[in-house]
């Protein structure tokens, strides 16, 4: 059983060091009991208080990280059921499925490691590749090598995999999948090779009995694939949400483990996107698509990016003046906030306008513009000590600066702050900006 945060500060040294990052022991306790922290931030707790402490110490859900050339894929960690709880915090790794078998494998894999995408200032990509072991997977392995050096999941049975796995040594890839016909070769393959392990089973509870006899020959790093290929969407999503239930509210350790989907079992394209999508939200830790199809992938990444979050800590662009469309002198000063989304509506209508304009970006600690006014994090004062902190009245001869439409009522107060300067009220919504350019700053 979980201790109780009382139970947890009686073992802490109580000497209240402040060395963990909290003021007191009795916090840093409150922290371990809801695992928030871990038991290696206090230096000065006892062995025998290590041993007691262990079962809280340890996450919940384990983390576990595939990893090679440089590139880690990390699943696990979470401690809450709804991200508005608190937050999730490793997304979920997409891998693109390719064959041992193809000719061309070499070939598919570069095209999806080169695929790049910018959303609100953050790069997207695919974060590894599984490789289905119906050929040779030790050559599939090199020649997936010789394109990508992101993570791994290798899929067969026992007798095909060795060779991948040797093709991969040093990397931390993940082998699909210990049953209850072969748990045992798995587990002595896993734990040869210091990989990790995906554990399936038709039902919860021949899965907990595998994961306690393959923990017990000494693998520790292992993966959940909890449903029948084919399942129903609805069996599905019940599994993972029993699943994630049972390692955060009853700390059923046996199940505390990532979870891995295949959504292209049935070889239907409609129900794969739906099924990543359900895995996405509801818990999957690696997700694995049937091919590259780079419609599907955006889709998922930005829903991906959206889901994982952290709600209490906004998207942030940069604070600065950035130039659209090549500004000119005579180019006008538009003013907007941080938060990201605000930032990228204001700047994808003028430059999909084609007009010129310097936009100057103001620290509102990612907030959007009526957010940030009501909280006192956009202001007169702030706006003009940005435009005067990035020097904006050197790069334009004509000094005109535009307010967003719903801070109107600043005008007067950033007329005081920037007296050289012509004060502008812009419109309310971005969509509106270039119509307002061509009517009122040409």
């Amino acid at each position: 059983m979980a201790l109780s945060g009382i139970q947890i500060y009686k073992l802490l040294p109580q000497t209240n060091c402040k060395e963990c990052g909290f003021p007191t022991c009795l916090a840093f306790a409150m922290k371990l009991a809801a695992k928030q922290v871990e038991l290696s931030s206090c230096p000065y707790v006892s062995e025998d208080s290590q041993q007691q402490l262990a079962e809280s110490a340890a996450p919940p859900i384990r983390l576990v990280a595939l990893k090679a050339g440089g590139y880690e894929v990390k699943a696990g960690n979470e401690t809450v059921l709804f991200r508005h709880d608190k937050t999730f915090y490793n997304k979920p790794g997409l891998f693109i499925q390719v064959n041992a078998a193809d000719g061309d494998i070499a070939k598919k894999v570069a095209a999806a490691d080169a695929y790049s995408v910018t959303y609100v200032g953050l790069e997207f990509t695919v974060d590894g590749f599984a490789i289905l072991a119906d050929g040779d997977l030790g050559a599939a392995v090199k020649a997936v090598r010789s394109a990508s050096k992101r993570p791994l999941i290798l899929i067969g049975d026992p007798a095909a995999l060795e060779p991948g796995l040797q093709a991969c040594q040093g990397e931390t890839p993940l082998l699909h999948a210990a049953d209850p016909s072969n748990w045992e070769t798995m587990a002595d393959l896993a734990k040869k090779y210091q990989a990790a392990l995906v554990v399936k089973a038709d039902t919860l509870d021949e899965l907990a009995d595998l994961t306690q006899k393959i923990q017990a020959r000494g693998v520790e790093d292992m993966v959940l694939d909890p449903v029948p290929a084919a399942s129903p969407l609805s069996q599905s999503l019940a599994a993972y949400v029993q699943l994630r239930r049972m390692a955060l509210k009853a700390n059923f350790r046996p199940l505390g483990y990532p979870i891995i989907s295949f959504p292209a079992a049935t070889g239907d394209p409609v129900r794969e996107s739906l099924f990543a999508a359900q895995a996405i939200a509801k818990y999957g830790g690696f997700v694995v698509l049937s091919e590259f199809k780079p419609e599907l992938l955006y889709a998922l990444l930005v829903l991906r990016e959206n889901i994982y979050t952290d709600p209490q800590k906004p998207i942030q662009v940069q604070p600065g003046v950035y130039e659209i469309n090549n500004p000119t002198p005579e180019s006008p000063v538009l003013v907007t906030t941080n938060f990201s989304i605000t930032y990228f509506a204001v700047a994808n209508e003028i430059e999909g306008s084609g007009l010129p304009a310097w936009l100057v970006v103001a620290d509102a600690e990612g907030m959007s513009v009526l957010t940030a006014w009501a909280a006192g994090k956009f202001d007169a004062e702030r706006i003009a000590k940005s435009i005067k902190e990035f020097d904006v009245a050197s790069k334009v001869s004509r000094k005109r600066v535009v307010l967003p439409g719903h801070v109107a009522v600043l005008s007067g107060e950033l007329e005081e702050e920037l007296p050289d300067w012509e004060i502008k009220v812009g419109p309310r919504e971005a969509v509106d900006i270039p119509a307002f350019y061509k009517q009122v700053l040409t």
